[in-house]
């Protein structure tokens, strides 16, 4: 009887200067990526040890998971977490959808250049650049503290209080990325039917009509795709940001698990305790992302996959 060679194998021997190719990248994303990730699932049932390493510290099992749920401090900085990454998700998820149907319909192609370049800079601003900006404008020698003083009122110290703390960290949220959103949806927005538009004009369609029968169902995909994403990062409200403008002041409303896990591992040398906050922190985003995927498959039709 002839024995048969396994598809894959006779893939791999035809297609075989492709699979070479492609193994560096393969190489390269298990070493540097997925091992340390396996790393950090083993570490979080470690009590960690400089010397012994990884795999030659003491297993613990449950008992950094056990340490940490028993904390009340930890339930306040999943308070904060959950809160700051549902108002950015709030109030953060149509602005990009406004300005990417506003910028599509614009007729001056010039001025759509400009407004889409002025959206995007940004964007490309890393969070140290942005935090000057924001001290420039709400210190109590900024801008903003100006202008108040001009009109006989009172400095306020933003940077300080808890009540102002949210609303500037979802605010300049908001502004650092609206622009990249707006690249997404316009991008979206290329791939609907011109002649929908003509038709819809034909049968005395206004614009907002337009809008809700033609544009949004046209970007769906794209949205659902966007807000399950955004869903799966509740529990990531934007370490890097927070860490630079809050302050001891702040702690209360603005310590999230990002800075929680900052201050634990280097700061007091808990790597194995905030390797499973952090790992917490991974498996709620992974289960959010696909109940989320499931949920919109249910009921629009689309997921992610």
């Amino acid at each position: 009887m002839k024995h048969t060679q396994p598809k894959l194998i006779i893939r791999i021997r035809r297609f075989w200067f492709l699979y070479l190719l492609i193994a560096p990248i393969l190489i390269y994303y298990g070493v540097m990526r997925y091992y340390p990730m396996f790393l950090q699932f083993v570490l979080a049932f470690k009590k960690y040890n400089l010397l012994g390493g990884v795999w030659g510290s003491e297993w613990v099992g449950w008992d950094n998971f056990t340490y940490i749920f028993a904390k009340d401090e930890f339930y306040q900085v999943l308070s904060n977490t959950v809160i700051i990454s549902l108002l950015r998700l709030l109030f953060g998820f149509f602005p990009p959808i406004i300005l990417a149907i506003l910028l599509y319909d614009l007729q001056s192609r010039f001025i759509r250049r400009v407004s889409q370049t002025i959206l995007y800079i940004p964007h490309f601003f890393s969070w140290v650049v942005m935090y000057g900006l924001i001290f420039a404008l709400f210190s109590n020698t900024g801008l903003i503290n100006q202008i108040i003083q001009q009109f006989g009122g009172d400095v306020q110290n933003f940077l300080m209080a808890p009540e102002w703390f949210r609303p500037l960290i979802v605010s300049s949220a908001i502004w650092k990325e609206i622009g990249w959103g707006t690249i997404i949806y316009m991008a979206g927005l290329t791939m609907i039917d011109s002649t929908l538009y003509d038709a819809a004009k034909i049968d005395g369609a206004g614009p907002l009509k337009r809008i809700w029968h033609i544009t949004l169902p046209g970007i769906r995909h794209v949205m659902v795709f966007l807000l399950t994403l955004s869903l799966g990062g509740v529990l990531s409200a934007g370490g890097e940001q927070i860490l630079l403008f809050y302050n001891p002041a702040t702690y209360s409303v603005g310590d999230i698990i990002d800075t929680y896990v900052y201050r634990q591992g280097l700061n007091e040398l808990q790597y194995s305790m905030a390797t499973a906050v952090s790992l917490f922190q991974s498996a709620i985003g992974l289960v959010l992302i696909l109940v989320a995927n499931a949920v919109s498959k249910r009921t629009v039709g689309t997921g992610i996959w």
